[in-house]
C-alpha cells in the first residue's frame, strides 16, 4: 500500500532538508517531483494541482518554526496538506436515529461490497457492541444471498432471509420490521452491484434509499481503480446522499491514488478502510496516520491498538508466569507466538506501520517472509508433541520424517531447530538477573552471525 509513492516522495524529500531557507527557486524542483510522484500514484489532476498550488503557498508564505529547518518545515507542510487531502479527522459512523440505525451499502459489482457488510457487522458487535442484523437486497447476482448467509454466520451476526423473487424495496422493509421486533441496534442492507450509468438499476437503489431512510449511505469502491475510484464516487455521490465511503482492497494498491482523490472529488469522507480478505481486515480511516504512512514516518498508533486487541493476554500471562517460575522456552510456546504474529497479518503488515521502512534496502526486506513463519509452523506441527517439548531428542532420522511431513528440506528442520536453541538462550538469559541487558548482548552477538529472521542485520 502507498510503496511506490512512499519510496517516491521520501526521497524527493529529503533533498530539500539541508536547504537554509525556502525560495521559490529551492523548492521548485521538490515541487515538480512531489507533483510527477502523486501522478504515478494515479492520484486525479485537479487533486495534484490544488495540492502543489496549496503546499507552494503555504512554503513561501509561513514563517518557520524555530525548531525546525527550512527543509523539516517543508515535510510538514506536506504532511499537513495530505492531512487535509484526505478529510483531516477520522469521520465515526453515526448512531443519531431511533434503532434500528439503517445503514444502506451500495457500490460497483465487484468492488467487495457483500465481504464488506460482513467485515462492518463483525467491526460493530467486536468493538462497538452493537446488536446487528444483514439483510440481501441482491435478487441478480447468483448465490449473492447465500454468501451473505455464510459471512453472517462465520461473524455471528442475525441474518435476515429474502428471496430473489422478492423486490428489493420489499425485502428491506420487511427486514426493518423485523429488526425493530428483535431489538437489533444497526441493520445493514447489502445491495445489488450496479453502474452509475443504469438508470434503471440507479432509480432502483434510489427508491431503496427513500423508502428506507438510511442514517448512513455508505459507497465500497475498490481502491485498486485508482482515480476511477473516485469518479465512480462522484457519480453515486451525485445520485445519493452519500455518507462515507469505504475503500477496498487498499493492500493491493502499491499507488494509492485512491485514497488520496476520493475526499477532495467527492466531499464525502473515507470512513473506513479493507485491506487482506480475512473478514476482521476492515479498519477505521485516520487521515493524520495515513499521512504518516505515506511520507515513511509510520503509524505506530494504529499498530499499538492492533496490539492491544490481537494480543492473547492469558497465552501471554501464561508464558510470562511461566519464566516467572523458571520455566522453560518450548517448541508449543515457539508455535502460540507465530500463531499471534499471523493474527497481525505477518511480520510484513507490521514494518508497514514501523517509521523508516521505505528507505530500508530491498535486499533486507526481501529476507524478511511472511512465508518462512508459516513454513516454521509447519514444521513444528509436524514434530510430536514429545519432540515439541524435548527437541534435543531431534536426530536425523526424527529431521527426515519431519521435513517430509512439512514438505521442506532436512535442512530447513535444522535451521528452525538452530534458531530456536538461540531462542532458548535469550530466555534463560532474560530470567536472571540484569536479564535484558545480557539479551541485548546476546541479540547482538546473534544479528553478527545466524539471525532468527533470515539473517537481517
Amino acid at each position: 500500500m502507498f510503496e511506490n509513492l512512499t519510496q517516491r516522495l521520501t526521497k524527493t524529500l529529503r533533498n530539500i532538508t539541508g536547504q537554509g531557507k525556502l525560495t521559490e527557486e529551492n523548492i521548485k524542483d521538490t515541487l515538480r517531483e512531489v507533483r510527477l510522484a502523486l501522478l504515478e500514484a494515479d492520484v486525479a489532476l485537479p487533486v495534484v494541482k490544488d495540492f502543489i498550488n496549496e503546499v507552494k503557498a503555504k512554503a513561501l508564505g509561513t514563517e518557520v518554526n524555530t525548531a525546525l529547518n527550512p527543509g523539516q518545515e517543508f515535510i510538514k507542510i506536506v504532511f499537513e496538506e495530505l492531512k487535509i487531502v484526505m478529510g483531516s479527522k477520522n469521520e465515526e459512523l453515526k448512531f443519531n436515529a431511533q434503532p434500528p440505525c439503517v445503514f444502506l451499502m451500495a457500490g460497483l459489482q465487484g468492488a467487495g461490497k457483500t465481504t464488506s457488510v460482513a467485515k462492518l457487522a463483525k467491526y460493530l458487535k467486536e468493538r462497538l457492541k452493537k446488536k446487528v442484523m444483514v439483510v440481501s437486497t441482491d435478487v441478480y447476482r447468483p448465490a449473492a444471498i447465500e454468501q451473505l448467509q455464510t459471512l453472517a454466520s462465520q461473524v455471528g451476526v442475525s441474518f435476515f432471509s429474502s428471496s430473489v423473487d422478492e423486490k428489493p424495496v420489499a425485502i428491506a422493509k420487511k427486514a426493518i420490521a423485523q429488526a425493530k421486533l428483535d431489538f437489533m441496534d444497526v441493520l445493514l442492507i447489502d445491495t445489488a452491484g450496479r453502474l452509475h450509468v443504469d438508470e434503471e438499476m440507479m432509480q432502483e437503489i434510489k427508491e431503496l434509499h427513500k423508502e428506507t431512510n438510511p442514517i448512513e449511505t455508505l459507497f465500497v469502491v475498490d481502491a485498486m481503480t485508482g482515480q476511477d475510484a473516485a469518479n465512480t464516487a462522484k457519480a453515486f455521490n451525485d445520485a445519493l446522499p452519500l455518507t462515507g465511503v469505504i475503500l477496498t482492497k487498499l493492500d493491493g494498491d502499491a499507488r494509492g491514488g485512491a485514497a488520496l482523490s476520493v475526499r477532495k472529488i467527492t466531499n464525502c469522507p473515507i470512513k473506513f478502510t479493507g485491506s487482506g480478505e480475512k473478514i476482521e481486515a476492515l479498519e477505521p480511516f485516520y487521515p493524520e496516520r495515513m499521512a504518516g504512512r505515506i511520507l515513511d514516518m509510520g503509524d505506530v498508533l494504529s499498530l499499538v491498538e492492533e496490539l492491544q486487541r490481537k494480543v492473547d493476554k492469558d497465552q501471554a500471562d501464561k508464558i510470562a508466569q511461566k519464566f516467572k517460575t523458571g520455566g522453560s522456552f518450548t517448541l508449543e510456546d515457539y508455535m502460540q507466538q507465530i500463531e499471534q504474529m499471523k493474527n497481525f497479518g505477518g511480520i510484513s503488515s507490521i514494518m508497514s506501520k514501523l517509521p523508516g521502512m521505505a528507505s530500508l534496502p530491498d535486499e533486507i526486506k526481501s529476507q524478511v517472509k511472511d512465508k518462512d513463519f508459516y513454513q516454521r509452523e509447519a514444521i513444528i506441527l509436524s514434530m510430536t508433541p514429545k519432540e515439541r517439548r524435548y527437541p534435543e531428542i531431534i536426530k536425523a532420522s526424527r529431521k527426515a520424517r519431519i521435513a517430509k511431513g512439512a514438505g521442506v528440506e532436512i535442512k530447513a528442520v535444522t535451521s528452525l531447530l538452530r534458531e530456536f536453541d538461540m531462542m532458548q538462550k535469550m530466555m534463560k538469559k532474560l530470567q536472571g538477573k540484569g536479564g535484558m541487558r545480557k539479551m541485548l548482548n546476546l541479540m547482538q552477538g546473534l544479528m553478527g552471525n545466524n539471525n532468527p529472521f533470515g539473517g537481517m542485520r
